[in-house]
């Protein structure tokens, strides 16, 4: 992406794990040289074929989490790198953001972090936090139908932990297994509509990740950042980080902090955007964006189909 004083009036959004799925990207290598080249380097840059499983499978490899985060952070950027070929230069966003993992997409995309460290990261990323699980097991429940204090109130009581305010009532709770069953229970009762427990082994963003946490902070100090040449709103405070520094402080502080997607979103309103473009696996951030106003534009670039449906100037 260019720099921001030509940007154009919308945003990027990248997703963040459980969007993968055997297939992905494999009609993009099939279609673009571009996506091509990033599978080659991200699979020189490994050390292996991570293409092939994710072209192939098994499924049950593709999911671990450290798999599955490079796979996704490398299609997403493969999709960005595809629209650029079919459309020529792509006008710089105002803004990017990415859900958790996809925060590291949108430094790639922002000129933060190069896509070799980026990959590295997020892979040393997946086998810290698969680690902490399995020092401290937890689950985590999507909450749909409660608004965020009431889940809050839910938290303090039982010791669980908000891990992801996604839409103003798809709220995501975490923990250890007692906490969080009990605060399940309690949501119930004040009303929830429902109680999606995700097929996850960890409390991803939680206090439960320290070890990640720190583990991702002595990684980090090794790693060059640049200044974003494009703002990217962080997670943990839904304001724009600006600064290499403020970017190396964020990565740290996500894996133990909640993902606060809601009010990133709603950041990005508040400066008059309205076009949102998903780039990666998956239509999650663009339904959620929908789900959160009506007058807004929400598309997705995900495999070869949808990038055929881009038509330029699409801004």
């Amino acid at each position: 992406m260019g720099e921001r004083a030509t940007a154009a009036p919308f945003a990027f959004l990248f997703p963040g794990q459980g969007t993968q799925f055997v297939g992905m990207g494999r009609d993009l290598a099939s279609i673009s040289p571009a996506a091509r080249r990033l599978f080659q380097r991200a699979d020189e840059v490994l050390g292996f074929p991570l293409s092939r499983l994710m072209f192939e499978g098994p499924q049950e490899e593709l999911i671990k989490t450290h798999n599955a985060q490079p796979a996704i952070l490398i299609v997403s950027l493969a999709c960005l790198a595809a629209l650029e070929e079919r459309i020529g230069q792509v006008p710089p966003p105002l803004y990017a953001a990415g859900h958790s993992l996809g925060e590291y997409t949108a430094l790639v995309a922002a000129g933060s972090l190069s896509v070799e460290d980026a990959v590295l990261l997020v892979r040393l990323r997946g086998h810290l936090m698969q680690e902490a699980s399995e020092r401290f097991p937890g689950r985590m429940v999507v909450v749909v139908g409660l608004d965020e204090i009431t889940v809050e109130e839910v938290c303090w009581e039982t010791g669980a932990q908000i891990s992801s305010i996604n839409t103003d009532d798809q709220i995501v709770i975490a923990g250890d297994h007692r906490a969080v069953a009990r605060a399940a229970d309690l949501c119930a009762l004040r009303g929830a509509r429902r109680l999606i427990p995700l097929p996850v082994a960890g409390a991803f963003h939680t206090t439960l990740m320290a070890s990640a946490r720190d583990g991702i902070a002595h990684a980090l100090e090794k790693v060059p950042l640049k200044d974003p040449r494009v703002p990217v709103v962080a997670n943990t405070s839904a304001r724009p980080l600006t600064t290499a520094q403020e970017v190396r402080q964020e990565l740290v502080e996500q894996l133990c902090s909640p993902v606060r997607w809601k009010h990133s979103i709603r950041f990005l309103m508040a400066q008059g955007l309205r076009t949102f473009v998903e780039v990666g696996p998956g239509r999650v951030l663009s339904g959620m964006v929908r789900h959160m106003a009506r007058d807004v534009h929400a598309l997705s670039i995900s495999d070869a189909k949808s990038l055929a449906g881009v038509q330029a100037p699409w801004w």
